[in-house]
């Protein structure tokens, strides 16, 4: 099986290529950058658009991961679902399935969100919807990290220091329920 990730931080901190790997037992490849939103991997102008668009027409995967830039889903949910769209498309074309790797609210409290003026459950709300639309609008596959974090970071520490990013364990947790939404995918199909 092979899988290609496309984010940015959020999917490689940690080494969350390597958990996702070692729990599938998969070939991983990772198209990441910090900060690389999804409409990056669809501009053949810039390098990491270049690289995504080329493995989705030269190359076989099973499954393409696509992650978000942060608050994108929350924020600018029209250009979201736009850009997620638009890569389901060629994802589908190439005869993969696409995966999304819904992310979370930042850490309750933090700072950021008083810029956008969003609490941390509206923040959440949101993610959460966004993913889930653009899962179905597109047939994909949804890894429900945030609504992960928003159930257990009450009892568990899964954020970095920064509030932002995951810690090991939130990275962790990401790569299990990336691994589940596809495993349960294949006992579908067998």
């Amino acid at each position: 099986m092979r899988i290609l990730l496309l984010g940015n931080s959020f999917t490689f901190a940690n080494d969350m290529p390597d958990m996702l790997a070692e729990l599938t037992g998969a070939e991983v490849t990772a198209h990441t950058r910090g900060g690389a939103r999804l409409a990056e991997h669809l501009n053949p102008k810039t390098k990491m658009g270049a690289k995504t668009l080329a493995a989705l027409e030269t190359e076989r995967w099973d499954y393409v991961v696509l992650q978000e830039m942060s608050n994108a889903p929350a924020v600018s949910r029209e250009k979201f679902l736009l850009s997620a769209a638009a890569l389901c498309e060629k994802i589908h074309a190439a005869g993969a399935v696409p995966v999304f790797y819904a992310t979370w609210a930042y850490q309750k409290n933090h700072e950021k969100m008083n810029s956008f003026r969003l609490s941390y459950e509206e923040m959440y709300r949101r993610m959460v919807a966004a993913y889930h639309e653009a899962a179905e609008r597109n047939q994909a596959l949804v890894a429900d990290v945030g609504r992960a974090f928003y159930e257990r970071s009450e009892q568990e520490q899964l954020y970095a220091a920064d509030g932002c990013h995951p810690n090991a364990a939130g990275s962790r947790l990401a790569a299990q329920l990336i691994a589940e939404a596809i495993r349960l995918d294949q006992q579908k199909k067998a």
